[in-house]
């Protein structure tokens, strides 16, 4: 099957429903938050802006399967295809006014054929198909070359009480901070991913869902970055752990040998914005 025109509706329905949630955002002091877990919020904003991509989608390809943040799954007649759809990634960052990203992958079996990632605030349209390259805006992007430690930027979340993470997460962020040129927590993972596609940072590690980086993850590999766990394992482990390194080479290189004395997960993870 060819996707190019499944992308092209990707695009469209993702620049819709940065419009949507761009109205919300301009008065971010007024959104009435709700929340699901500590430090998981969730706004009128959210639960819009995934009724309309799930209805728009719908229209277009009404046999495949969607599963989204806010609202229970749907298995369609097709159940070869299956959106994987995070209406706004980075809640907490929306409803206090900074940047947030619009995420929606496409799954055919077992592997993401196409993705988009939109930020609606910097009007940064992020795409990538399997095999097809990544793109910002329609310009081809690449990971970073950056090989010396000193000058890597590395991206991460940081933990809040009562989330999920590993114990001693703090103590191994302190030992990279300190010898890399930079760490940023950007506040949402699918920016994280579409940034180290671009080279804005040469590589991202966090413990966090794969419906928010699916179409990221696609992005890095496509921009000729790695992507492994904690630990150098591939999707089938990454994709219920949570557990995830996107980076350059020498970057990942680097993460692996920082993260790998962590303890070992196997268990699905339990993400929060």
């Amino acid at each position: 099957m060819n996707y190019d025109a499944v992308l092209s509706d990707m695009v469209a329905v993702a620049r819709d429903a940065g419009a949507l949630t761009l109205e919300y955002f301009r008065r971010f002091r007024d959104i009435d938050i709700g929340i699901k877990g500590p430090a998981d919020f969730v706004s009128d904003a959210d639960l819009e802006s995934e009724q309309l991509i799930r209805k728009a989608l719908f229209s277009r390809y009404p046999d495949w399967s969607f599963t989204g943040e806010e609202f229970p799954p749907v298995s369609g007649t097709d159940r070869e295809h299956r959106w994987l759809v995070d209406p706004i990634d980075g809640t907490t960052n929306f409803i206090n006014g900074q940047h947030y990203t619009i995420s929606i992958a496409l799954r055919r079996g077992s592997q993401t054929v196409c993705g988009a990632l939109y930020n609606p605030v910097a009007d940064e349209m992020f795409t990538a198909m399997k095999g097809g390259g990544a793109f910002l805006n329609g310009e081809r992007l690449a990971v970073s070359e950056r090989t010396e430690i000193g000058l890597m930027t590395i991206g991460t979340g940081l933990a809040t009480r009562k989330l999920t993470t590993y114990p001693g997460f703090y103590e191994r962020l302190a030992s990279i901070v300190g010898e890399v040129g930079g760490v940023r927590t950007p506040g949402s993972a699918a920016n994280c991913c579409a940034h180290v596609a671009m080279g804005r940072l040469s590589g991202y590690f966090e413990e966090t869902g794969f419906t928010d980086t699916a179409a990221g993850i696609l992005m890095v590999e496509e921009a000729g970055g790695v992507v492994t766990d904690w630990w150098g394992r591939g999707p089938e482990i990454y994709e219920k752990t949570g557990c995830l390194i996107a980076a350059n080479r020498a970057t990942h290189a680097y993460l692996i040998e920082k993260l790998r004395a962590a303890p070992i997960k196997n268990e699905t993870h339990g993400k929060a914005n």
